[in-house]
């Protein structure tokens, strides 16, 4: 056997494979120059408190706190996105919490703001942009914020809530750290009879391994190692969703789920009927798991066997340069403005593409309104990565699209809105290559590759979304909740969802432990519900091409500048009826349909 391949140091890695975050700043003294005019400018905020009733005032008010924020939000993405590079160097680790603590500081130096707004009459805004036009331009923002006022503290309670910020991160900054920078898997045989150190990164590769064996030993060594562990995880979640609810009732919402959903004017209807309708089509995965089962001749499926593919074809490594055109190739329907702007990112240095020693795992896409998008990747040259691309991607093109298109106030859009585009470009990708496929394996081994977006991306979320509604509940009703009762749910969801076709293995009831997206509570529905508002939008795209794009690009263009529901009624997609979900399943069960034609 030869030695065991070990990641690279940041280092190691060619500079034409890293982000280009010296944009922002080229060193740290640039920084720390910016750090000293943020306090300083941040200290001019406290003194509009009780001037805000003067329409004049209350404009200065708005313009000098764009300004604050807008360079907070920039020292604030360097430093985490420079952490991220490799989490065990203590500098940026430093300069990260540097900025996450005077945040919370921050934040309560303009705490008064929303409380004294609400303490004006209802019809100050109206009256106040008429005096002063230049206040037009916030009419949304205004309005949404006297509809907020049942649940706006005064402003000592907005102060403390303010100032305690830091401090209710703390779960999400532990469990980062721990999973990130102190756990370390065990090194396991990969299909070569190679020694490979067992990451997050590589786990995906080997779960889909054609070697059962392979499979098998990464799937116990990566869970295996988060069961040491668990006192600590169950810890550290429980903690998150208690800060959360904390902050619900403080603000006199009637529930956890409310405090998500309520803000952004998003009935809880969404969330319930989203859940209804995926367990109304739980037999589908059922199928799914027994024709699976079938067709990879296994007299036992243990859910280690999920992700391998149906069909046995050639393992194919994609190069990353080769993963960016097949993307480009696959989103030519978009237009070419759209993949301008896609070849654009990819030379300016958008994107840090390689794993290496110490860096976050996963993937993302961040910046800021005065920064160019920057996408976080751990590329290992699979179809999966390249999906991933297209992803991230188009998080990145969203976040070019609303900041061009909108002023800062609206050039946010919301979670709701976040995976739409990005999940419009995995189907479009995943269409592109079974349409224009001509071998029938691979077409069907691609066909799987949908069926596992869908099983993933929307029966999997929607687990998720199941487990944080039943421990949310549980922890509202006043039940104390450990690591073996997150375990003991999730084991439950996992028999309820999969069937029984399945072994659902003692390792899977871990699982709930290593979701990053448990600490932003009430989050992953949205990746159900984006898929399928991704679907109606791609399937415009695909059958009636001027209209289809023309729609998208104006949901794209729209930012934050309404309610998400809105937004995306008003580009086509009606989410407040089950019809875009229903549809996402009738496509999963037309696969299927494929599928059984070939037993």
């Amino acid at each position: 056997m030869s030695e065991t391949k070990k990641l690279p140091k940041r280092t190691e890695i060619s500079d034409k494979y890293k982000w280009k975050v010296e944009k922002i700043y080229k060193d740290i003294d640039e920084w720390e120059k910016d750090f000293k005019a943020l306090k300083e400018n941040a200290a001019i905020l406290p003194g509009y408190q009780g001037k805000l009733n003067n329409p004049s005032e209350l404009l200065s008010f708005l313009q000098e706190s764009e300004k604050v924020d807008r360079l907070a939000e920039t020292l604030m993405v360097y430093a985490h996105l420079k952490s991220d590079e490799d989490t065990s160097n203590t500098t940026y680790q430093g300069l990260k919490n540097k900025i996450d603590s005077y945040l919370a500081e921050l934040a309560s130096l303009s705490a008064f703001f929303v409380p004294e707004v609400l303490s004006l009459p209802e019809d100050y805004p109206e009256r106040a942009m008429e005096e002063v036009q230049q206040l037009k331009l916030y009419d949304f923002f205004l309005k949404d914020i006297f509809k907020s006022k049942p649940h706006i503290l005064s402003k000592p309670e907005e102060e403390i809530l303010a100032s305690i910020s830091d401090n209710l991160q703390a779960p999400h900054n532990i469990f980062n750290m721990l999973t990130n920078a102190d756990m370390t898997f065990p090194t396991i045989v990969d299909e070569k009879g190679e020694k490979v150190e067992l990451t997050e990164g590589n786990y995906n590769s080997f779960i889909k391994s054609k070697d059962r064996r392979v499979r098998k030993e990464a799937f116990k060594g990566l869970f295996e190692t988060y069961e040491k562990y668990n006192n600590t995880l169950g810890t550290s979640l429980s903690s998150s969703m208690k800060n959360f609810i904390f902050q619900a009732k403080t603000r006199k919402y009637s529930s956890a789920l409310e405090a998500s959903l309520k803000p952004n004017n998003i009935p809880l209807e969404v969330y319930d009927n989203a859940l209804e309708t995926i367990n109304n089509n739980v037999d589908l995965l059922h199928r799914y798991v027994k024709i699976k089962k079938q067709l990879l001749g296994l007299e036992e499926m243990h859910i280690y066997d999920l992700y391998v593919p149906l069909i046995d074809i050639p393992k194919e490594e994609i190069p990353f340069e080769q993963g960016v055109e097949l993307v480009k190739t696959a989103l030519k329907p978009l237009g070419k403005e759209y993949i301008d702007i896609f070849s654009d990112g990819i030379e300016k240095g958008w994107i840090d593409v390689f794993e290496n020693k110490g860096k976050r795992g996963g993937a993302y896409s961040w910046g800021t309104y005065d920064t160019m998008p920057y996408v976080l990747l751990n590329y290992n040259e699979t179809l999966n990565d390249v999906s991933t691309l297209a992803h991230e991607m188009g998080h990145s093109i969203h976040s070019f699209y609303s900041k061009k298109e909108q002023p800062y106030i609206y050039s946010q859009y919301t979670l709701f809105c976040a995976e739409v585009a990005s999940t419009t470009n995995e189907i479009l990708l995943i269409h592109y290559l079974i349409d224009n496929e001509k071998d029938s394996r691979r077409k069907l081994f691609l066909i799987n590759q949908e069926l596992e977006q869908i099983r993933t991306t929307v029966f999997r979320q929607l687990m998720f979304a199941e487990f944080e509604k039943i421990t949310h509940e549980l922890l509202e009703e006043g039940n104390p909740l450990t690591a073996k009762e997150y375990s003991s749910i999730w084991h439950d969801i996992n028999v309820k969802f999969f069937g029984e076709d399945i072994v659902v293995d003692k390792e899977i009831d871990m699982e709930w432990a290593r979701i990053p997206h448990f600490y932003r509570d009430f989050y992953v529905y949205q990746y159900a519900t984006g898929y399928a508002a991704a679907s109606a939008f791609a399937n415009s795209i695909l059958t009636d091409s001027e209209r289809g794009v023309k729609e998208y690009k104006k949901f794209l263009k729209s930012g934050g500048k309404d309610y998400p529901i809105n937004i995306l009624k008003d580009s086509g997609v009606d989410m407040t009826t089950p019809a875009p979900l229903e549809a996402t399943l009738e496509r999963f069960k037309s696969l299927l349909d494929m599928l059984e034609n070939i037993k």
